[in-house]
């Protein structure tokens, strides 16, 4: 446990008595996994309800004339685009460090709008929403009634306030034949550990659609200097300075990641596709089990909290709504004939970490048949829809590394027990599927271990000579883990100990991945420091896997 984890003990203040109430009989349901139905927790915790209910909700709408202050600091976003629609999404927040954003607990009013043109002279939908207090002045706009498969822009405006213009991209007709779609996968953007220079790269890249895949923000104290920038010019407040526990913890957390120009540049300049991993809420918990030795009451009290901050301040829809402690986060999304992603969920559902978690000799308790990595639920619907797929490639945005890997070459080695290595009948179930269903291209995108990895999937990761089934392009972090080495330490032991290790690099960046009909490419883009600002980017290394003969060549 770091210094930073232990800044603040859970429960030690910031949870009203009601709130605290509302946990405990939360808790005393955890047995029975009755979150959905403790309705009076839920309606106390305000988690419940489809719109604001008749308390805050019901106070006077704010004049948006008054506002004085820019309330788009925090820029805007799209995401999960559908052939007619895009998700929109905003936040009021003049000062976004503070706990309210800078705006008093009323509805606002916002005007939004979406060109064929970044001028707007073509304006195809315009519309208001309503920005309420409950959900920290988050906007979303499910802006329907787009052609397929085309840019749009799109913009808000509240009082005299004009947001930045953002720019979207709605995904083809469900049937069309597409020959191309460009991705980008990223993942684990610690503040604290250096600058978002990969963003600024990432903005300026010709993508059609960006996949998060966890570790948006991290829980960890951020320094008045944030951390390994080294700030000079600005003194962050000390409010920061502390391990995020409560609702308004995370949302001020959210309001200093979204308030960086690098990360608000990429979200203008593409839609996202985000799903998370642990540090959105804490390190490596599983399901309803917390990192640290605390009541299940006040982690799931957590939980709720950082499960609400998340859905306001990114580009989801209604669905995705959390209900107290819950969040249904997994979904499928349809590029086209060309490509089908399954977004997975592994942390939320998952059974805990064998032998305390870390690098681990396996064994029975690892190995356990019942053990699962996304609860029964979430694996049936993957396989379900691999079977009723059309799709050329089948991708996977998941956050954690799916390939086995040995730390050291023979019988002696240890597997992490926090990656698919800690649940081996959970893959094997997983694979089976993908066999069973016909996929011939599939393709795991990963994030979480701040490297980029190319893997080649194997039908028995005992047998380097078995067949190759698919692809595994694991992201590196933007920032997490600092500068980085393109050779860490353990490049040799690694590779030799994991033949289907096809590429292994350990600086900061992101992966771009384009896709066609006869082949995908994946190209490894890194930048040589995170610590200073400004670093140039480059390709550290780019491979093909051809459709229908799974396996990474270089290109």
């Amino acid at each position: 446990m770091t210094p930073a984890q232990i800044s603040r003990t859970p429960g030690q203040g910031g949870h009203s008595a009601e709130l605290r109430s509302a946990a405990r009989r939360i808790g005393a349901d955890v047995g029975r996994r009755r979150f959905l139905t403790v309705t009076g927790a839920a309606a106390a915790l305000a988690f419940a309800v489809g719109l604001p209910g008749a308390g805050t909700a019901a106070a006077a709408e704010l004049d948006a004339r008054r506002i004085t202050e820019d309330p788009f600091t925090l820029g805007v976003a799209s995401g999960d685009p559908l052939p007619s629609s895009v998700l929109l999404w905003t936040r009021l927040a003049p000062r976004p460090y503070e706990a309210d954003g800078g705006l008093p607990a009323r509805r606002v009013e916002v005007r939004w709008e979406v060109a064929h043109d970044e001028r707007f002279r073509r304006i195809v939908r315009r519309g208001t929403a309503t920005a309420h207090p409950e959900f920290a002045h988050s906007v979303r706009v499910d802006a329907g009634g787009l052609d397929p498969d085309r840019t749009f822009y799109y913009r808000f405006r509240a009082g005299s306030w004009t947001s930045p213009a953002g720019r979207t991209r709605t995904a083809p007709a469900r049937g069309a034949r597409n020959s191309s779609l460009a991705l980008a996968a990223v993942s684990c953007q610690a503040y604290h550990d250096g600058y978002f220079t990969a963003y600024r790269h990432l903005a300026d890249e010709d993508v059609d659609v960006v996949l998060h895949l966890g570790d948006y923000l991290y829980e960890y104290a951020v320094s008045a200097t944030g951390g390994a920038r080294g700030y000079t010019d600005r003194v962050l407040p000390d409010h920061f300075d502390r391990e995020t526990i409560t609702l308004e913890d995370y949302r001020m957390r959210y309001g200093l990641y979204r308030s960086d120009p690098d990360l608000r540049a990429a979200h203008a300049a593409h839609p996202f596709i985000v799903t998370w991993d642990d540090h959105e809420t804490e390190n490596n918990y599983a399901g309803d089990v917390p990192e640290n030795s605390v009541p299940t009451e006040e982690f799931l009290l957590r939980r709720a909290a950082a499960y609400r901050a998340y859905w306001e301040n990114q580009p989801l829809r209604t669905p995705q709504r959390p209900v107290g402690p819950d969040m249904r986060l997994y979904r499928r999304l349809h590029f086209g004939r060309l490509a089908q992603f399954d977004v997975l969920d592994t942390r939320q559902y998952r059974s805990d970490q064998a032998y305390g978690d870390g690098w681990r000799v396996p064994g029975p308790e690892s190995e356990d048949p019942s053990r699962t990595m996304t609860g029964a639920a979430q694996e049936r619907w993957l396989l379900d829809g691999w079977k009723t797929s059309d799709a050329l490639w089948n991708v996977v945005p998941q956050q954690v590394a799916f390939s086995r890997r040995r730390d050291v070459p023979g019988d002696a080695y240890k597997l992490s027990m926090d990656s698919w290595d800690g649940y081996p009948a959970s893959r094997e179930r997983v694979m089976d599927g993908a066999r069973a269903a016909g996929i011939e291209n599939l393709m795991v995108l990963t994030g979480d271990v701040h490297v980029g990895y190319g893997f080649d999937l194997k039908a028995d990761f005992d047998d380097p000579a078995s067949r190759t089934v698919g692809t595994e392009i694991v992201a590196t972090s933007l920032t997490s883990g600092k500068d980085g080495t393109d050779r860490p330490s353990n490049w040799d032991t690694l590779t030799r100990a994991n033949p289907h290790l096809k590429f292994y690099n350990g600086r900061r960046g992101y992966a771009l991945v384009t896709l066609g009909t006869e082949l995908a490419r994946a190209d490894f883009r890194t930048v040589s420091a995170v610590t200073t600002p400004g670093a140039p980017v480059s390709t550290a290394g780019s491979f093909v896997t051809e459709a229908g003969n799974p396996g990474l060549t270089p290109a």
